[in-house]
């Protein structure tokens, strides 16, 4: 303290403090890990965000529930590191650079690849800038000195370490198989990346004739378009009506193909008619029957959803424009007798919202099944990841324990290009972390990563990992905690720890802090159709980082959603103002005070006692309730502390003593007792 008079505004002004205070602090380099090696290590990766726009409230819920943890941390000792960075989206970064090259009149085939990278990295430094200053209005400590982006070069070399070691070890193989196609952006999704909903469609029925003039059979199916590409008719072999058909053929309606009927045990008896279509190049079950039964695969659509010439007559029509033309001459020739209506469950691209295509397609795989046993066992041992709240763990095992095996491969420019190279007369593949030698006679190819790929490796590829001498790498992985939403527990949390173990033989973090989605005051998704998103910086603007923080960490309890309520917000500034009405106070009767002249050894009176007794069962309760991280609680015991305890008791009772001696005692305990402010409003106390 000093002589100088005290001023302070009587309301508290977040435009007048917080850039101030944030320079001060980034400037004094009081985000950055240490290296302390007398200091205990504490880390924590951020969820990289996509730099395909701005940062939304699910940012800055998710980011200052981590910035609680690595404040506190940082408070108690700890050297803590909380690494920055963000995530080049493949898919998603891609439509937007190619939507704003559309309002151009341009495609990125007009561009070509080098010129389209270019333009992508271009629009990677503008929106990386956006996120930047988002992370700064937030208030978030964040050790800017180590931040990555997963198409930086260290990241870069560990993605091709793990794709070549996985190929070594035959965990990643190329063949033709039934993907996921969007037929927008024309690249494969993995299954994760398919959403599906309810969709009102039919059941056609449909009699295929018998080749020899017999009779016919029942077929029934909800994309007649895809008959076109029928090779076999498949019935159960136990199923009395069918056992005499049984190698016979029918003859296709409209392409006038023979095709063999098949007996085979997937077929249901009891569903349908008992006989089932098969149509190996657009269908992963009857991919299989047809691997069986070593029928053709009759691809019958381009990748852009339209008919090829497979097609015949409907060559060059849309796959729904088909769809109605082919059922009306089905039912002109008499094939078609039937139409039921039929809810169905469709799935969508998750990027794009186009109907999603089963499709025969050669893609890169991972095979699951290994990789999947290891993260299952790991949480049947000691050194399993603890999931806050539990019961989000049996989410991840569910998901793990029906895994199939992942695409990886995507039809796009932006991302991490396949190390795999083709030779330009054998066809030999080379898989390799560089070209080969002779590069002239390969060709790479041409397709790069799913984004997963590259943010499964985050924790350890963002520490120096492959260099395992790196000293972050040896330091800070594993992390302590990853803080994030339940909707990607499938994207990528499941994925980070199968591959951490995989390359590690560590867990990538000890504990994962579900929590929910931000929601509209009516519960509804906050989305752009709606209308009903909210922009944190226009919270901040009004209000202040700290109310946007305050309400966003105490809103919910883990695991749940929390629905925004511009009162809410309000609400907690009027708390914050509180605490700077009573530092105020405190302040303007200590002028005059100085540091060496606090004596707190001295005799205290019963209220003395009483809000040191109170704040000593606070800090114990909070600490404990932050370690379980219940922030909501914490909440509630930091207000009832500051607004109830302190401020309604302890400084009214504070102002009733006139006597200079009480009256500097007083002083002295409130300077004290402001120093627990800190731990959650970082702009307010400064």
């Amino acid at each position: 303290m000093s002589d100088e008079k005290v001023t302070m505004p009587t309301k508290y002004n977040p435009q007048e403090t917080e850039a101030k205070w944030y320079s001060y602090w980034k400037d004094g380099k009081f985000f950055e890990a240490t290296g302390d090696e007398s200091k205990q290590p504490y880390s924590i990766v951020i969820p990289p965000p996509n730099v395909t726009g701005k940062l939304h409230l699910g940012h800055a819920w998710d980011t200052t529930l981590q910035d609680i943890l690595a404040r506190v941390k940082r408070m108690q000792g700890y050297d803590t590191l909380w690494l920055p960075g963000m995530d080049h989206a493949g898919i998603a970064t891609q439509a937007k650079v190619e939507g704003k090259l559309k309002e151009e009149g341009l495609s990125r085939y007009d561009l070509g690849r080098e010129k389209f990278l270019e333009k992508s990295w271009e629009w990677k430094e503008e929106y990386a800038s956006f996120i930047r200053n988002q992370w700064s209005k937030m208030g978030l400590s964040l050790d800017y000195s180590r931040e990555r982006f997963t198409l930086d070069e260290g990241l870069s070399k560990a993605v091709r370490e793990v794709f070549v070691k996985l190929y070594e070890k035959g965990l990643i193989y190329r063949g033709e198989y039934i993907i996921n196609w969007d037929p927008q952006t024309k690249t494969a999704l993995s299954d994760i990346e398919v959403i599906y909903q309810d969709v009102q469609g039919a059941f056609y029925h449909m009699n295929y004739p018998l080749t020899d003039g017999s009779g016919e059979i029942e077929v029934a199916t909800t994309r007649p378009e895809t008959m076109l590409g029928d090779t076999a008719v498949a019935v159960h072999p136990e199923d009395e009506r069918y056992k005499h058909l049984i190698g016979k053929t029918v003859t296709l309606p409209i392409t006038g193909r023979e095709i063999p009927i098949v007996a085979d045990d997937y077929v249901d008896m009891e569903f349908g008619s008992g006989a089932v279509k098969i149509t190996p190049a657009h269908d992963p079950n009857d991919f299989e029957i047809g691997n069986r039964h070593n029928l053709e695969r009759i691809l019958v659509m381009n990748e852009d959803g339209t008919m090829n010439a497979k097609a015949g007559k409907y060559q060059g029509m849309d796959r729904f424009e088909c769809r109605k033309q082919l059922v009306k001459d089905l039912q002109e020739e008499g094939i078609l007798f039937k139409i039921e209506e039929h809810m169905h469950s469709v799935g969508h691209s998750e990027r794009s919202g186009a109907v999603v295509e089963p499709y025969l397609s050669t893609q890169w795989f991972v095979k699951m099944q290994p990789l999947a046993d290891a993260a299952v066992n790991l949480q049947k041992s000691e050194e399993k990841v603890n999931f806050v709240p539990e019961r989000f763990e049996k989410t991840y095992l569910r998901w793990m324990e029906n895994i199939r095996d992942w695409c990886i491969s995507r039809q796009l420019w932006w991302g991490h290009r396949i190390p795999a190279w083709y030779h330009n007369e054998t066809g030999e593949v080379y898989v390799g972390h560089e070209a080969p030698e002779d590069e002239e006679n390969w060709k790479q190819d041409d397709d790069v990563l799913d984004t997963w790929f590259s943010s499964a490796l985050w924790p350890f590829s963002t520490m120096g990992w492959p260099d395992e001498s790196s000293p972050d790498y040896d330091r800070f992985y594993s992390t302590n905690v990853l803080v994030t939403g339940y909707d990607i527990i499938f994207f990528w949390v499941s994925r980070m720890i199968f591959q951490g173990l995989e390359f590690t033989g560590k867990r990538p973090f000890d504990d994962v802090l579900i929590h929910g989605l931000v929601r509209d005051s009516e519960g509804r998704k906050m989305s752009k159709s709606l209308g009903n998103g909210v922009d944190p910086m226009d919270v901040i603007d009004k209000y202040g980082a700290d109310s946007l923080r305050f309400f966003l960490s105490t809103g919910s309890s883990p695991g749940n959603d929390l629905r925004f309520y511009w009162e809410k917000v309000e609400s907690t500034w009027n708390f914050g103002n509180k605490i700077w009405n009573a530092s105020r106070f405190a302040l303007m009767n200590m002028e005059g005070l100085k540091y060496e002249e606090i004596d707190l050894s001295g005799e205290k009176s019963v209220a003395d006692k009483w809000i040191l007794t109170r704040l000593q069962e606070t800090i114990a309760d909070v600490t404990r309730l932050i370690d379980s991280y219940e922030f909501g609680e914490v909440g509630r015991l930091l207000y009832n502390f500051i607004w109830d305890d302190f401020c309604d008791w302890y400084i009214e009772m504070a102002k009733l003593h006139c006597m200079e001696k009480m009256r500097m005692r007083r002083k002295r305990q409130d300077l004290f007792l402001l120093m627990c402010w800190i731990t959650q409003c970082d702009f307010f106390i400064q």
